[in-house]
């Protein structure tokens, strides 16, 4: 009998003991995976089309006490193409600009065609860069059509918004010296924001 009772005695004892020693598995937290965009990759190697759209200046000089002066939008596409080279980037790039620019009783600006060359600037999502090249203007002049070729001089930036599309704004200087043998010096200053594609 004392026996049994020291058995029922332990049992009693030990077994909260053993219960605690039962630890209940605690389960993992999700987790769950976010989702982030690659960024992109800074490379502006390759071919590109996009549009331009902006506001044109024009001003000249004609024989005699004559002076141009007017303005207006301006706006179309373009197309190039870029290398990258790390930090530097070279391109070429040609844009049509249709223009609505009234200079008054001596006539208007119909369009501007630029070929450009440029030398840029790579710092990964942002290029900073400057052009040079040829300009082929095309205007009614005293009712009459005439087109001649001049001078552009510009810079610009580009910003990419992922590895395809690119948005920036551009700032373009351009001359035409006796324009089309008219005796007319014009000059023309267009500020456009341009969207473009890089295939």
């Amino acid at each position: 009998m004392k026996f049994i009772t020291s058995l029922a005695l332990a049992t009693a004892i030990s077994a909260p003991a053993f219960a605690g020693g039962m630890n209940t598995p605690t389960p993992e937290p999700m987790i769950t995976p976010v989702y982030t965009a690659p960024a992109p990759t800074g490379n502006w190697t390759g071919f590109y089309a996009g549009a331009q759209l902006g506001y044109g200046d024009l001003s000249g000089d004609l024989p005699g006490p004559v002076s141009l002066d007017g303005n207006g939008a301006i706006g179309g596409v373009h197309a190039g193409y870029r290398y990258d080279y790390g930090q530097f980037v070279t391109g070429v790039e040609l844009a049509y600009n249709a223009a609505n620019i009234d200079l008054g009783a001596v006539g208007e600006l119909d369009s501007v065609t630029q070929l450009k060359l440029m030398g840029g600037y790579d710092l990964g999502q942002t290029l900073v860069y400057a052009t040079v090249g040829g300009a082929h203007a095309k205007a009614t002049l005293s009712g009459v059509g005439r087109s001649d070729n001049g001078l552009v001089l510009g810079v610009g930036m580009d910003y990419a918004l992922n590895d395809a599309w690119t948005v920036g704004g551009e700032f373009t200087h351009h001359r035409f010296n006796n324009f089309d043998n008219s005796g007319a010096d014009l000059r023309a200053n267009l500020v456009q924001i341009k969207v473009g594609y890089k295939f």
